[in-house]
């Protein structure tokens, strides 16, 4: 009998007209032979609620503590799935991450799973029971809830398809499968039926929020079979249908990998751009420079050091916007008087538009027609980085919903030339 995972989120489990809707899906699958594991999300908004109720408590809460109050959502969430299903005559049991165990480390607030124990969940699945798990927690070495951070949910319901060996992962959301591109931004975007996890991945990193990073790396490294499809369709669609539906996430594309050179335009407003002009060009400062910065645990992205004139050189680089002040602080400091800078600059109003797919490995011209196609918008670029998959600009942020429409016809992603 195969066992399939169903992930839903926030929204999919809103309100509680919602979540009998979730049970009746769930039990056409479980009524078609397949052994059913959910993983839901707390109620959306919920977790923010909590939160917010935390830092009116006090503004840096507690790591522990924040983590015991904000698990608190999910269990809310398995508990009433687990009585809708009663409600319709389905034998279904719910447990916390604790008692599963899933197990984590110990860096509240951002854990890590470390391992998940299956014999609990395995018994009931033998039983004929439907198994709900919260998603977004588990369970530190001392006993400690801790959570895996926002969006977690999704990695925990990945870790339990690996740990269970599933045959496929679901993730229900309020979506109906990933795009060419943010249909908000253009409107001719398309839902792509297949897109392989390094895609995935890329386009994760890159500011879309259908899934979590963390989960799309954690499918890679073990080959899960993962679908993003909606919850919002009505529950009692024919199986073969729905279990169609959405866009699976694979290993790789079996067919037509060469036809298509760009999967997708991914874009992230979430930038901000810092110059380190005027510092010595000599072995070791791009560490005297980021060293600070990563100490304060903030995250870099672009890096360009320009070409030594004179023995000086500049040092220029991206971080998240909601970081921006804070690496201007640590700059300012004491770093720019050691490293003997003659200023330093930033600029929070950028955003960064990528090009991605697989199919670059095979077509040549890729940044070329990039380049020509926002030259030809006078879109200016300051800074590129590219990877095998990938080519992504930094350009102002005034232009970047142009820059998305434009590569997205250049590149025949509407119609998915």
């Amino acid at each position: 009998m195969a066992l399939i995972v169903h992930k839903y989120g926030g929204t999919s489990m809103g309100s509680t007209e919602r979540i009998k809707n979730v049970a009746r899906r769930v039990a056409k699958w479980h009524d078609a032979g397949y052994q059913i594991i959910v993983v839901p999300s707390a109620m959306s908004g919920e977790t923010n609620r909590l939160i917010g109720m935390a830092r009116e408590i006090m503004p840096q809460p507690d790591p522990r503590e924040l983590d015991m109050l904000a698990s608190t959502g999910e269990q809310v969430s398995v508990a009433l799935l687990a009585m809708a299903l009663h409600a319709i005559g389905k034998e279904a049991v719910s447990y916390a991450g604790w008692q599963v165990a899933i197990r984590t480390d110990s860096a509240f607030t951002k854990a890590r799973i470390q391992s998940i124990d299956e014999t609990k969940v395995t018994r009931d699945l033998d039983a004929g029971k439907i198994v709900i798990i919260t998603g977004f927690q588990g369970v530190d070495g001392d006993g400690n809830i801790a959570t895996l951070g926002r969006g977690g949910s999704d990695t925990s319901a990945v870790a339990v398809a690996v740990a269970m060996k599933a045959q496929e992962c679901l993730i229900y959301t309020d979506v109906d499968g990933v795009y060419t591109t943010d249909p908000r931004v253009v409107s001719e975007a398309r839902r792509l039926e297949k897109v392989t996890f390094e895609e995935m991945l890329e386009m994760a990193s890159l500011g879309s929020k259908v899934l979590q990073i963390r989960s799309v790396e954690f499918a890679g490294n073990y080959k899960m079979p993962t679908r993003v499809l909606s919850s919002l369709t009505d529950p009692m669609i024919p199986l073969e249908e729905e279990s169609t539906s959405g866009t699976l996430i694979s290993f790789e594309k079996e067919d037509n990998m060469e036809q298509a050179a760009i999967t997708g335009i991914a874009f992230n407003r979430d930038e901000a751009k810092i110059t380190v002009l005027g510092v010595p060009d000599r072995p070791g400062i791009a560490y005297q420079i980021l060293g600070p910065v990563a100490d304060a645990n903030i995250e870099v992205d672009m890096i360009i050091q320009n070409q030594s004139v004179d023995g000086k050189t500049d040092f220029t680089f991206t971080v998240p916007r909601g970081e921006f002040s804070k690496s201007m602080d640590v700059l300012t400091g004491s770093v720019k008087a050691t490293i003997g800078a003659a200023s330093i600059t930033g600029d929070a109003k950028v955003s960064k538009v990528s090009v991605v797919g697989v199919g670059m490995r095979s077509h040549v011209g890729i940044a070329s027609q990039m380049f020509r196609t926002l030259a030809e918008e006078g879109i200016n670029i300051l800074m590129i980085s590219t990877s095998e998959i990938k080519i992504s600009v930094l350009i102002d942020e005034k232009y970047m919903e142009l820059a998305v429409r434009a590569l997205h016809k250049a590149f025949g992603l509407e119609n998915g030339a």
